[in-house]
């Protein structure tokens, strides 16, 4: 279904035709079109403009006259390692880009990556927050817009929309007004978009079956099989750290790391209604079939198949499993796609092949069919990244395009990503794929503290070189230090059966504001769950569900329900 409000804010944006940001193309008759022949003599004549004045937004020929300063939001996830969030090669070269662009001096706001909610949630109450800011919690920005502590880029971009021609090119209509409400016409924040679509693996220790003599498992039961035989054979794999076995290991956050398990027993049929309205997070709580997988998962613990105390080790900086992970003494787990892949020489593979050979790695496989015998799991949509939003404290709006037309151009973000050829990355002779290669001694500044520099392409997730096509050949050699060869097989594992869940556009529910921590009421019930009494688990499972339900649980789904009804005619997205 059409939204009209969004027609119209698209109507309005088509009829400017302002100098575009940094646009090299655009002429002075762009920015000031000649005007229709009239006989009233006290029509200025063109050659009177003076193409050197500032336009109406204080820019010549895409470039401010005056130098605007304008702060942005960066995630500091305080690698070991690394160099420093705010200040490296990077950051420096983004700095420079800008003020020789635009005109435009950028400072850097770092906040913790881990504790990103809460940084910038007090930094809005201080009213000191960074002019540009992006979190994945969309519900944070809807709570402070309501407070009035979020600006409307709705009327921004239909009165801007010339300044970023390369964002809409790459983001396109549809994403920069998923967040549009369809009602009141505002847009708090522009989601960001990602490029790669896979989403979580599971993932085996390869060199432990050829040591078991073991085929790679299919299906829950091969899988659970695997995992008793490594259980049984902890002396043969392990030697004298044999009581460090962990056949599978999961974190405290189960609903993300256990989700191919989960994804696997729900119908593989949903309507995208029913997807939606248990979906309010992308951790499957109240989807049906979840208890289910969640029941399995406290049967392998209480056979000792899981690591015991995944759930003491909460928070996500905790590195205890990821240093076990890299010790050897873990026979699978499910986590992020390329999650093995990530880090260059300090990534879980290259860490193990360097202590144990190339042999030692893990691999990804498909191993929890659902009820038809495929493999059902959700890919992101394209949509879903990061939100980028303003503050009601940014002065400079119109810089602040700028920034995000800037991170949108094609080149921009390659060079972010990959880096210049013989310091991040060569060119394989045969095929002309992009091979990413860590940084040496002498450019450890180039160092990139997350992956592809992800948390500075802010509206860009995912590789994303110049074609397409040189993006798609080059996918399983941007990871450093790793086999390609396991890096395409973790692409086709994750992409086979895959869906792209469905991308609602119904306006703000109000109930997702209002809610009393439900993420963490989710996560305790899930960590309780898995390691109850078998003979507990229903009642331990019903009431951590019943609290989260009555905390605001229930009252999301209510309210998304309606909203769908009010929005589409049927099940099915048009």
């Amino acid at each position: 279904m059409k939204k009209k409000i969004l027609a119209a804010v698209l109507a309005a944006a088509m009829v400017l035709s302002l100098a575009a940001c940094g646009g090299d193309t655009t002429s002075a008759s762009a920015s000031n079109p000649t005007p229709a022949a009239s006989t009233d003599s006290t029509v200025a004549s063109t050659d009177d403009v003076d193409p050197n004045a500032p336009d109406a937004r204080g820019m010549v020929n895409g470039k401010f006259a005056e130098t605007r300063h304008i702060s942005v939001e960066l995630y500091d996830r305080n690698v070991d390692g690394g160099t420093e969030a705010g200040n490296n090669a990077w950051t420096q070269w983004i700095q420079q880009q800008m003020l020789d662009r635009y005109n435009v001096e950028v400072e850097f706001v770092t906040v913790a990556r881990w504790t990103e909610g809460d940084d910038i949630g007090n930094l809005l109450a201080a009213q000191n927050a960074p002019d540009i800011c992006y979190t994945y919690n969309y519900g944070q920005i809807q709570t402070y817009a309501n407070m009035g502590g979020v600006l409307d880029l709705a009327p921004i971009l239909a009165e801007n929309k010339d300044l970023v021609p390369s964002m809409f090119d790459w983001l396109g209509d549809a994403v920069i007004y998923q967040d549009l409400d369809p009602n009141a016409g505002t847009l708090w924040a522009i989601e960001g978009k990602r490029n790669e679509i896979c989403r979580i693996n599971t993932f085996v220790r390869k060199d432990w079956l050829d040591t078991l003599g073991l085929k790679e498992p299919t299906n829950k039961a091969e899988f659970e099989a695997m995992l008793v035989a490594f259980k049984d054979n902890a002396d043969k794999l392990l030697g004298a750290d044999a009581s460090k076995m962990v056949p599978y290991s999961i974190s405290y956050d189960v609903g993300w790391r256990a989700a191919t398990l989960i994804e696997s027993f729900m119908d593989p049929a949903i309507s995208d209604k029913e997807y939606y309205v248990n979906g309010y997070d992308d951790r499957k709580f109240t989807e049906n079939g979840t208890k289910e997988a969640i029941r399995l998962l406290n049967k392998w613990y209480n056979d000792g198949l899981i690591w015991h105390d995944f759930a003491e080790h909460s928070g996500s900086d905790d590195t205890t499993e990821d240093d076990m992970i890299k010790a050897g003494f873990v026979g699978a787990f499910t986590h992020n796609y390329d999650y093995p892949f990530r880090n260059g020489k300090d990534s879980i593979n290259a860490t193990l092949a360097a202590q144990y050979g190339p042999q030692a790695k893990f691999v990804a496989v498909n191993c929890f069919e659902d009820k038809n015998g495929g493999y059902n799991k959700y890919s992101y949509s394209n949509t879903g990244d990061r939100k980028v939003f303003f503050p009601a404290t940014n002065d400079e709006p119109i810089a602040s395009l700028c920034y995000l037309e800037f991170m949108s151009q094609a080149e921009t973000v390659q060079y972010l990503q990959i880096g210049d050829e013989g310091v991040l990355h060569t060119v394989d002779a045969a095929s002309g794929a992009i091979v990413l290669q860590a940084p040496d001694d002498a450019h450890h500044d180039y160092y990139q503290n997350s992956g592809k520099n992800i948390d500075m392409t802010i509206n860009c997730n995912g590789l994303r070189l110049a074609t397409p096509e040189l993006t798609t050949l080059s996918l399983a050699y941007s990871y450093s230090d790793v086999d390609p060869e396991d890096v395409k097989t973790a692409i086709a594992v994750a992409s086979k059966d895959a869906k792209v869940p469905p991308t609602p556009s119904v306006g703000d529910i109000a109930a997702e504001t209002e809610g009393t921590d439900l993420a963490g009421k989710r996560d305790q019930t899930y960590d309780k769950a898995v390691v109850a009494a078998v003979a507990d688990f229903d009642s331990v499972w019903d009431k951590g569900m019943a609290e989260y339900l009555e905390a605001g649980g229930q009252a999301i789904m209510d309210e998304r329900a309606a909203a769908w009804d009010a929005t589409y005619s049927s099940d099915m997205l048009p």
